[in-house]
């Protein structure tokens, strides 16, 4: 159908069946038979086989009547990860409850010792007949406290080089031997946990890929949290992810009287231009067919969201000026700027640092020659230890 077919049609289908004060559970199944809940999948997966940027229209217009519960195809990384490399016993098994909201999940990568570099990570996991045994420590890890399953990379080889001994599952998080551990931010939240795992199971039934062929799962799910950190960033307390735009800056500035100043103009336009460029990359990531174009747009689009984000906090302070020092439910627009400044950070690290990411950029589209790697082909365990 046209564009304009499927709008009409998400319209009149929210017309007919959506209702705030709906039962969460039950709008969800309601969205996902009716094949809204992840649009460009198959119909068992709820969605219609529609293209990225139709997916994006059912999005929009969902978001233009405050519904939910669509956008699984772009937003829920468990269920992405395992429609793309999932077998078919594991994509009927796990995506239908995580699109339908009735699983959550959280994203078990970095460690003390290895955050940058993933591929160094120590976490172990050990074949035991039809499950493996996982011992080891994550940390930055969001959700961590309500989540049922954890997208775990862990070492199952140490005999091979560091990326060639990794593995990848989908690892139950509500069981003994798992132990959360709040971590208090900056901005007074503690939002990610420390998770400590000791003689913790995993079925061999939740092995994505095969054992030691985790490093590119990983990448195609470091992909997806990119798109995602570049599709939304978190810029207030509220809890809802707004898109840190020029429209949002005029309309402080306009509240404050500085609309007609010739720099803060400059400086919104600034912004604007910023997040056109950004927006043009992320379309053009979306049409290739290529994965490590993809991988590499997408990895272009987290530096520059991340530049967005500090671009817009720093505008915003200007306009706020004083006022942005103050904070507490007493000032809330100094509240609001503040928060928009410290959260920024997280932007710089999460999904791999800003560092990393112009690593990629460089190796990848630039051609730059890339870091010597004295222990390329170095087994794991015989790589050099500050412990």
């Amino acid at each position: 159908m046209t564009d304009d077919q499927l709008r009409a049609e998400v319209r009149a289908w929210l017309a007919e069946n959506w209702d705030p004060n709906t039962d969460r559970a039950e709008w969800a199944m309601r969205v996902f038979d009716a094949g809204w809940a992840a649009p460009s999948w198959e119909p068992d997966f709820g969605g219609r086989e529609l293209s990225d940027s139709q997916s994006r229209i059912v999005a929009a217009e969902f978001a233009s009547v405050g519904a939910r519960g669509t956008g699984a195809d772009r937003a829920d990384m468990l269920a992405c990860t395992v429609h793309d490399l999932g077998t078919d016993e594991q994509k009927r098994r796990l995506i239908p409850p995580s699109v339908r909201g009735e699983t959550k999940w959280c994203l078990l990568y970095s460690e003390p010792g290895a955050g940058s570099d993933l591929a160094g990570l120590r976490t172990r996991a050990e074949r035991d007949g039809e499950d493996w045994i996982v011992n080891g420590q994550k940390v930055w890890t969001s959700f961590a406290a309500i989540a049922d399953y954890g997208l775990l990379v862990a070492r199952t080889d140490s005999g091979v080089p560091k990326h060639k001994g990794i593995s990848f599952f989908i690892f139950p998080m509500r069981q003994a031997g798992v132990e959360v551990r709040p971590i208090h931010q900056i901005t007074g939240e503690s939002e990610f946990n420390e998770v400590f795992i000791t003689d913790a199971r995993v079925p061999n039934a939740n092995l994505i890929g095969e054992p030691g062929g985790g490093w590119p799962v990983l990448q195609l799910a470091l992909a997806y949290e990119r798109r995602l950190m570049g599709d939304l960033a978190r810029t207030s307390k509220a809890g809802r992810d707004l898109k840190p735009d020029a429209d949002s800056l005029i309309g402080m500035a306009r509240a404050a009287g500085k609309l007609n100043d010739s720099h803060i103009r400059q400086e919104i336009a600034v912004v604007d231009g910023y997040a056109a460029v950004n927006r043009w990359n992320t379309q053009r990531a979306k049409a290739t067919t290529d994965r490590v174009e993809a991988a590499t747009l997408l990895a272009l689009g987290k530096i520059a969201m991340s530049r967005i984000l500090h671009q817009t906090a720093r505008v915003a302070t200007e306009i706020v000026g004083p006022e942005s020092m103050l904070s507490g439910a007493d000032h809330p627009v100094g509240d609001a700027v503040t928060f928009r400044t410290l959260n920024a950070y997280f932007t710089s690290i999460g999904g791999g640092t800003d560092q990393i990411q112009r690593n990629i950029v460089g190796e990848r589209i630039l051609g730059l020659p890339k870091e010597p790697e004295p222990f390329r082909d170095t087994p794991f365990r015989d790589l050099p230890s500050g412990s």
